[in-house]
């Protein structure tokens, strides 16, 4: 059984930061990419900032609008993502949520998804 368990977000002033952590626990393979989406109210999901190879780290998609004041980085070793949330705006309020795509052991089968609980973070203006 394979967990993302996340930590951090919070309540934070405009101009603030965060910062959140996303460890991959139980019986991995492999991972294909991992990262963050968020979600606010009444919003689709959308991409904040992922590995899109998580083991060699040297491909990244960040959104637009974080670009410049999020950084997303990982710990391979312990299969743990983060993202550094500098210069928040209250447009950035959302459930943070964790992704990660899988690598089964059996290469027959396709990669498969987890999501992790989610995290609010709230910026106030």
């Amino acid at each position: 059984q394979v967990q993302l368990v996340e930590s951090g977000g919070g309540l934070v002033q405009f101009g603030g930061s965060l910062n959140l952590s996303c460890a991959a626990s139980g019986v991995i393979f492999g991972i294909n990419a991992m990262g963050w989406y968020r979600q606010a109210p009444g919003k689709e999901r959308e991409l904040v900032a992922t590995f899109t190879t998580f083991t060699t780290g040297d491909r990244t998609d960040i959104a637009d609008s974080v670009k410049g004041r999020f950084t997303i980085s990982r710990d391979n070793a312990k299969n743990t993502v983060y993202l550094q949330m500098n210069s928040l705006k209250p447009e950035d309020t959302a459930v943070y949520i964790c992704h990660a795509e899988f690598i089964p052991r059996d290469s027959r089968l396709r990669p498969y998804h987890y999501w992790g609980q989610g995290s609010q973070v709230t910026v106030s203006s």
